[in-house]
């Protein structure tokens, strides 16, 4: 039997371009292949980004954050990602060991753009590193070296788009104790959970 195609679906590689049109010089130009001096000052200006890995469950996207220099660029090829305490999740982690590509979303408050770098990762606990990328005078629980083999910059629509740096009401999105109580039948005590919650970030921030 034949699944019936939806006609508006695009679905092949001449029909996608189609779409779009061809690709501005800027937009091609701006991609490189190391960390040139001008995207080394960028990252090092950066205090979050977003940090995408794949593996045999499935994606991962999860966040990082450090005051700015988050990420240490150790030469135009390489970069070193602390990992410090969470969840203990380790979704990440759990990806790299089975697939080492990364991708890593930079974002700096109140600028627009944001810089793209995709590579390989691997999980270091080396004695050194670990010293080096000390905050508060606690090592991370290890660092990811990764080998940068792409870099770019994107532009500021989405965060015009999105007025992402502008103020926004947080009593608009559930906290994460209304999160947590509802998708657990109130097994766990949301407002306890969120009363307990600053003093323990706090605490264990690092």
């Amino acid at each position: 039997m034949t699944v019936p195609t939806d006609p508006h679906t695009i679905d092949d590689l001449a029909s996608l371009q189609s779409l779009f049109g061809p690709v501005g010089e800027a937009s091609v130009r701006k991609e490189v292949s190391r960390l040139h001096p001008v995207y080394q000052r960028w990252i090092e200006a950066s205090p979050f980004a977003v940090l995408a890995t794949v593996g045999p469950d499935g994606l991962d996207a999860s966040p990082r954050g450090d005051p700015p220099g988050l990420v240490t660029v150790l030469d135009e090829h390489t970069l070193l990602l602390p990992e410090r305490a969470g969840n203990n999740r380790v979704d990440s982690l759990k990806n790299i060991l089975a697939d080492p590509r990364v991708a890593l979303l930079f974002f700096i408050p109140g600028v627009g753009e944001t810089v793209r770098v995709n590579g390989r990762a691997r999980i270091s606990v080396a004695p050194d590193l670990l010293q080096r990328l000390a905050m508060d005078g606690k090592p991370p629980r290890c660092v990811l070296v990764i080998t940068v083999e792409t870099v770019f910059f994107q532009c500021a629509r989405a965060m015009k788009r999105s007025r992402l740096w502008e103020s926004h009401d947080p009593a608009q999105v559930p906290s994460a104790g209304q999160v947590l109580a509802a998708l657990t039948h109130d097994a766990i005590d949301g407002v306890a959970y969120d009363r307990a919650l600053p003093a323990r970030q706090r605490d264990t921030l690092y």
